[in-house]
């Protein structure tokens, strides 16, 4: 005769519920969820440190050495950044970026913000004018720039025979040789290049505002004007954040442009500060002192975007 033992319902519960919790304790481990982040971040952070941070320590090594392009390099200290500090070529350069940067900076923004509020609604013909705008950014600026240096010629140029056509003074301008003409005609052509990808970024920002907040302050009497103002503005103050941080490190780090246009001249008093950077690199051969140049400008870089981000960041 045989027995069968059978365990109580309770003890046969409590065992299943005692397994069952097992893997619950695994999942919730610190350690288990530490090492799963480590694995996902793992990936970007070797990419930083591959392209970002080792870079970044071999050129400020660059930067306290005498180095060449080609040849032998011996350490130097700080000696670059000495005659960084002494050389008024290199304060002329940063000082017509900077003021170059505040010329385009708002004209930029304005146009783009106005050709937003043109092209945001869903009248016809917006969709060609929208593409008409942004493709000037997607063609790029170094080909809007040989277009430019054809058309600005003094006696071939499209803009000297439309001059001519209306009558204006000036009509035989050379505009590539003088510094304020040259400045000038730079200026238009990047504003009219970029303004297309501001007018796209807040153009987007502007069709994310619910309807319901127009149409209430609508009934509550406020006009058009007002709308954009107490509304509209306020709430696309980070997208306007980020398109005027996008235009000012474009604008310092200018290069294209002007190497094509005018070569820095005449003379020196339309080069930038990356001009003079790829000049001492590249023409006097004085790749440390052009490191030491370079890592000065990423410093102001960074500060030009962090007073931005502190003055027109969203305190929501």
């Amino acid at each position: 005769m045989t027995t069968t033992t059978t365990t109580p319902p309770a003890r046969r519960e409590h065992g299943h519920q005692r397994r069952a919790r097992i893997p619950d304790r695994r999942l919730r481990a610190p350690g288990g969820q530490a090492r799963t982040g480590v694995l996902l971040v793992a990936p970007a952070f070797a990419f930083v440190v591959a392209f970002v941070l080792v870079p970044l320590g071999f050129a400020v090594y660059i930067s306290l050495t005498n180095w060449p392009l080609i040849g032998r390099y011996r350490f130097i200290g700080l000696d670059n950044y000495r005659l960084l500090v002494e050389d008024p070529g290199f304060w002329h350069a940063l000082g017509y970026t900077l003021v170059y940067t505040l010329v385009v900076t708002p004209l930029i923004l304005l146009l783009g913000y106005l050709l937003a509020m043109l092209v945001r609604s869903r009248r016809p013909g917006t969709t060609l004018l929208r593409t008409a705008v942004f493709l000037p950014y997607v063609i790029g600026l170094t080909t809007l720039s040989f277009f430019a240096l054809l058309e600005l010629q003094p006696t071939s140029g499209v803009v000297n025979f439309l001059l001519d056509a209306v009558g204006l003074p000036g009509s035989t301008t050379n505009w590539l040789i003088e510094t304020v003409p040259a400045t000038a005609a730079i200026c238009a052509l990047v504003v009219w290049g970029a303004s297309g990808l501001t007018m796209v970024l807040i153009m987007a920002a502007m069709q994310g505002v619910p309807s319901d907040v127009y149409e209430a302050a609508a009934l509550d009497g406020a006009t058009a004007w007002q709308r954009e103002v107490r509304i509209t503005m306020p709430l696309l103050r980070r997208t306007i954040t980020l398109a005027t941080m996008l235009s000012v490190i474009g604008s310092v780090l200018a290069f294209n442009q002007f190497f094509i246009l005018t070569a820095g001249g005449p003379g020196t008093s339309t080069q930038t500060i990356v001009m003079w950077i790829y000049n001492k690199a590249f023409v006097e051969l004085r790749v440390g002192a052009a490191t030491a140049g370079s890592l000065v400008l990423v410093a102001i870089i960074a500060l030009l975007s962090a007073v931005q981000y502190r003055l027109l960041r969203s305190d929501a």
